[in-house]
């Protein structure tokens, strides 16, 4: 945690978390940026859900990938907690179960920056309402 000493220490923290929040509500094109669903309901926050939040908005930012981490409700995916929905652009969604930090740092260096497929994949199993 950092300590502030001075108004300028505030205001820079300041600055920098309003430019992240910024860049992950107000985000004007977000279909063209990697977005990431986290299942934040009572058993994906049980299961570790914030600390794998935490870490991939600290991931990307570290390694410059422009990317909108934001948080939701139950998956529906209780058995496999945490688990994340990652948006590619220009592909579908895909879930993961299982997450923790060492399988988002496999899935940010693997998935989203090469396109390769990592373990932990959760099938879609079911047709939205549009395909009927």
């Amino acid at each position: 945690m950092v300590k502030v000493k001075s108004l300028a220490d505030l205001k820079k923290i300041k600055s920098e978390l309003q430019s992240k929040l910024d860049l992950r509500e107000k985000s004007e094109h977000p279909e063209k940026i990697v977005q990431v669903k986290v299942a934040m309901a009572t058993c994906g926050i049980a299961s570790g859900a914030k600390q794998v939040m935490d870490f991939m908005i600290e991931e990307f930012e570290k390694r410059g990938i422009e990317a909108v981490v934001t948080q939701t409700g139950c998956m529906g995916y209780c058995y496999a907690e945490p688990t994340i929905e990652v948006t590619v652009p220009g592909k579908e969604p895909i879930v993961f179960g299982y997450v923790n930090t060492q399988k988002a740092d496999a899935i940010i260096e693997k998935y989203v920056k090469n396109g390769e497929l990592v373990d932990g994949i959760i099938p879609v199993n079911y047709e939205t309402i549009e395909k009927q």
